[in-house]
């Protein structure tokens, strides 16, 4: 083993998904709050699509860590199933004991199992992993798992998680019912080449890398190409390069290592390009020229993955304004006009953040009844986010976790951010505080 000769205290490119090591993209950052929020909020069914290896799984395990002791959770892996395998995979995970024959029986059992535990306070999620594999008559039997709800809030969150197989499965029209009842839609995207630089680092501080850069910048460069940006095969490459360079007593893994280590794995550019290109071929909208590509790919992400149906209709209608005036005025008018597209942040980070628009010149203030600079970072909901406080929570392991680092920078941000708080230091359980989404500089 390399631990020793590399002075690591563990694995830091294991294959299990320990949440230690999840590294926050701004990808994954979006993604968990998506989640968070959509619990939070009771939404019934939630989404999570990436593509193999990109480390969907220890993101819900996660967020299953930030609700310990305020939910009930089940998380079911076995997706080759029948209905009634589900719904008794579904009791067993819950604790609760059922023949597995009457399904009707089964039925009601959840029922009363959910009901109590609404009115205890808790509540109930389930998180269904590679649920492409599900067939249409069981997505089926989950959607009717949302008919479990009292007059005002659901009784059980879903969240389906799963390949981009899964987007296509239910986007046929003969699961159309389950689509709509999906409110929040989360994706994660391969790290580009700076991202990967930052995940290898992260993974080695967590397991106690003290020592100088292990991997040069040719290596680094190398194994984004080789990997694609997919966290799993990063590890893969990195426990092989590191493997090769201890067997030859290097303290610097350089891109020769790297190549052979790919090589090892059956990693190698050709077959990355011409899977890259597979890709693109199946791409919609590949023929199109530039300007149709990517108004395509802002539709496509903006209006049909994210459903920002607000982002559409003001789009439609400042477009609607542009060629009124313009009839009105003349073509030189009409070349002058210009329209901003709206930002294009998920609604549910920016509902996430709790910060809403005010009208101009109005002073917004923070819990102290201070007024919040015009140029403070608390104005600003696309740097911070807001996160409630959980039992046994510190902020030094919510830095760690969120951002790979706690130092004075950091704890200046978070004061910054939180002109009310007075002692970062101590912290209880509900209470609201607010995080910077990436480490300051």
């Amino acid at each position: 083993m390399f631990l020793d000769f590399y002075r690591l205290r563990e694995q830091p490119f294991g294959v299990t998904p320990d949440p230690r090591y999840l590294y926050f993209s701004p990808g994954h950052r979006e993604a968990l709050a998506s989640l968070f929020y959509g619990i939070e909020t009771g939404r019934g069914f939630l989404s999570l699509v990436a593509e193999p290896g990109m480390g969907k799984t220890t993101l819900l395990f996660q967020l299953l860590q930030r609700w310990k002791g305020y939910v009930h959770s089940a998380f079911l892996f076995q997706t080759q199933c029948d209905s009634r395998e589900l719904i008794r995979y579904l009791l067993d995970d819950l604790g609760l004991k059922s023949d597995g024959e009457d399904i009707v029986r089964m039925h009601s059992e959840l029922n009363e199992f959910l009901y109590r535990e609404t009115k205890a306070g808790r509540r109930v999620v389930v998180f269904i992993d590679e649920a492409q594999n599900l067939s249409d008559t069981v997505l089926e039997t989950v959607r009717l798992l949302s008919d479990f709800e009292a007059p005002d809030k659901k009784l059980l969150q879903i969240i389906l998680a799963g390949q981009p197989e899964l987007e296509e499965r239910l986007s046929r029209p003969g699961l159309a019912q389950l689509r709509q009842r999906i409110a929040v839609q989360s994706r994660l995207e391969p790290l580009p080449a700076s991202e990967v630089v930052r995940y290898v680092g992260h993974r080695l501080e967590v397991a106690g890398y003290q020592g100088n850069e292990l991997f040069t910048s040719e290596a680094f460069a190398l194994i984004a190409q080789r990997s694609r940006g997919i966290p799993r095969l990063i590890n893969n490459i990195c426990f092989n390069a590191l493997s090769l360079g201890c067997a030859r007593q290097e303290r610097q893994i350089d891109a020769d290592l790297v190549k052979e280590a790919a090589r090892d794995l059956s990693i190698d550019a050709p077959f990355a390009q011409r899977t890259e290109q597979g890709r693109s071929l199946a791409r919609p909208g590949r023929g199109l020229a530039p300007f149709a590509r990517y108004t395509y790919g802002w539709l496509r992400d903006s209006l049909i993955r994210r459903r920002l149906f607000q982002t559409s209709a003001i789009v439609l209608l400042l477009s609607g304004m542009a060629i009124y005036v313009g009839a009105r005025s003349g073509s030189g008018t009409l070349r002058q006009l210009s329209v901003r597209h709206p930002n294009s942040e998920s609604t549910a980070t920016a509902a996430f953040s709790s910060l809403t628009d005010v009208p101009s010149g109005t002073a917004l203030r923070n819990s102290a009844g201070q007024e919040i600079p015009k140029n403070s970072p608390a104005r600003n909901p696309a740097a911070s986010y807001v996160y409630v406080i959980q039992p046994q929570d510190t902020l030094r392991d919510l830095c760690l976790s969120t951002l790979g680092r706690y130092d004075s920078a950091v704890l200046s941000k978070i004061r910054e951010l939180n002109p009310g708080l007075k002692n970062p230091e101590h912290l209880h359980a509900g209470q609201e505080i607010r995080l910077p989404t990436s480490p300051t500089k």
